[in-house]
């Protein structure tokens, strides 16, 4: 199966959509636990940006993130291998940064296109 944006990375190979009852199981595993933390960690997070050394370290956290998202993202753009996946990818781009369209809408958009892309047989 051919890399898409939505597509799962496990070590080197890069996948599509992984099949089975037990893919929806995994993904739940994956990131509800970071759901959960983030929804706990609000209140204190909103606490500890009154300190001005606590809300440094948080800035740095943030920046340190970022610069990591983008590392790997240059590191993987091989997700980008033909004309529509670089048509998907655009136009998410266009979406997020001219209509400003919530993040979660880009990711099930982004899915389905891919999805819908590869059972049209556009993306091997």
């Amino acid at each position: 199966m051919g890399a898409g944006p939505a597509a799962w990375s496990s070590g080197d190979e890069v996948r599509g959509p992984p099949l089975g009852p037990g893919a929806g199981l995994a993904t739940l595993g994956i990131f509800l636990p970071a759901f959960v933390f983030v929804a706990a960690s609000g209140p204190l997070v909103s606490w500890m940006r009154r300190s001005p050394v606590a809300a440094a370290i948080l800035d740095g956290v943030n920046a340190a993130s970022l610069a990591l998202m983008a590392a790997v993202t240059w590191h993987r753009r091989s997700a980008i291998v033909d004309f529509a996946t670089a048509a998907l990818a655009m136009l998410g781009a266009i979406l997020l940064v001219a209509l400003r369209v919530d993040s979660l809408w880009l990711v099930i958009g982004g899915g389905t296109g891919a999805v819908l892309l590869h059972a049209s047989r556009w993306v091997q």
